[in-house]
């Protein structure tokens, strides 16, 4: 067992606020390289004084000598690849997205969008100093991207100084096959006792028979009616005005259609609100085709899925000839490199509909997504029903219940006290601000 739990969430961070870069993605304009990497919404420290201003506040990694502790890693940014490391420490990966992995050391790792790890760092050091944390973009195409690196620090309780010296490098830009190698040696740890997906036991996912085959193409930004819009397979989805689990439910018709292409069409682009007919209880096959010029990451809701294959170039029926079939590691969020493809098993045990989409929100802003209905035949008392507060719109507005038990999602029912109190301090407040 660790000695601790330590989370850190890390992104990337733009000083344009989200209507503005959505303003640009519109407009055809790239995120590019973030203007900052944050570590649990702070920092850097201050490592270089020509790169860093002065009194920023940044984040500080307290630990013991001597003991071991399990640091969760989650890149939760929009856009850009981080390549985690720390100075003069070895990672010892051990879970992924809520799988256990075979334990393996590194001395880096890349966290695509989306993507969660757990690692396991003994503080085996001297404490003359602090050490660095670092998470810097990874796949950007820019000399600037040094300027946005995100830097915490190690502190052991010890401790004789800051942090110095330079910090510890990342991989190499041009070596393209690094991060596939890396994502590649990633792998289920099937002697660990743990919740399904269990590879070991009754579930060998490799002996499993597909039901349903997906190939799935992305493509980099296009005009779809004057407008920029991204796709899968040619289709740029489109939100419905009624949510498509409620119109699956109260069988309303015209809100979506059961047509997702299993490959691309031989047609134009479109925008269009086209659903993937999954089947109960299937075992689906999906390719992820990534013919744009950056890493995408994507993620299924309501899953964990196997990781069987990646590779660059264009897939094809061969490609299966590379596939792990024994312990391909399972999670949510898979990366596709550009250039390259990525395969993952899916079993079609939950009922529901359940989202498909980028993670990079240039992407998904722009339409890639997809749904994926999984309906059970009979009689399904697992699934969770309505609750009281629902939000009825569409073509279900009618349903609608009075607008204070739409907002008040506690469940409370409103104090005319509480209300008239809140007025008071706001009036009370009012008169101050003018007096003074």
């Amino acid at each position: 067992m660790p000695d601790g739990d330590i989370t850190l969430f890390i992104s990337d961070w733009y000083i344009k606020s989200h209507k503005e870069l959505r303003k640009d993605i519109e407009s055809g304009t790239s995120l590019g390289t973030p203007d900052g990497v944050l570590f649990n919404g702070l920092g850097p420290y201050r490592f270089d004084e020509n790169l860093v201003l002065d009194g920023i506040t940044y984040q500080i990694i307290n630990v013991d000598p001597g003991k071991t502790y399990r640091l969760r890693v989650h890149n939760v940014g929009i856009s850009t690849s981080l390549n985690f490391r720390i100075q003069n420490h070895n990672l010892v990966l051990v879970e992924t997205e809520g799988s256990y992995t075979v334990q393996q050391n590194y001395s880096n790792m890349d966290i695509h969008v989306g993507q969660s790890y757990s690692f396991l760092v003994t503080m085996d050091q001297n404490a003359s100093s602090d050490y660095y944390i670092v998470a810097s973009p990874r796949f950007v195409n820019s000399s600037a991207w040094s300027k946005a690196t995100g830097v915490a620090i190690l502190h052991y309780s010890n401790s004789l100084g800051p942090a110095s010296g330079p910090l510890p490098d990342p991989p190499n830009e041009y070596e393209t096959s690094f991060s596939m190698n890396q994502a590649r040696s990633i792998r289920t740890n099937v002697t660990a006792g743990a919740a399904r997906p269990n590879p070991q036991g009754s579930f060998k996912y490799g002996e499993i028979t597909v039901t349903d085959v997906y190939l799935i193409l992305n493509r980099p930004p296009e005009l779809i009616n004057g407008r920029w819009r991204t796709t899968l397979n040619g289709i740029s989805y489109l939100s419905p005005t009624t949510p498509l689990k409620l119109a699956q439910q109260f069988n309303i018709p015209g809100v979506f259609k059961l047509d997702f292409p299993n490959r691309l069409m031989n047609r134009p682009a479109k925008v269009d609100t086209s659903v993937i007919n999954g089947t109960f209880k299937g075992f689906m096959e999906i390719i992820f085709q990534n013919n744009d010029t950056t890493v995408q990451s994507y993620h299924l809701d309501g899953y964990a899925f196997f990781v069987v294959g990646m590779d660059y170039g264009v897939w094809t029926e061969n490609s299966r000839g590379i596939y792990n079939k024994w312990d391909g590691v399972a999670r949510c969020t898979t990366q596709v490199f550009p250039g390259a493809w990525t395969a993952i098993l899916v079993s079609l045990d939950n009922a529901g509909m359940w989202n498909l989409r980028a993670q990079n929100l240039d992407s998904w802003f722009l339409g890639q997504e997809v749904y994926v209905s999984v309906v059970n035949p009979e009689i399904d008392e697992t699934e969770v029903q309505l609750p009281d507060n629902t939000i009825y719109c569409g073509a279900l507005s009618s349903l609608q219940k009075d607008q204070a038990q739409r907002v008040n999602f506690s469940g409370a029912s409103p104090s005319s006290k509480t209300i008239k109190s809140v007025l008071i301090a706001i009036l009370i407040a009012l008169l101050g601000s003018f007096i003074s």
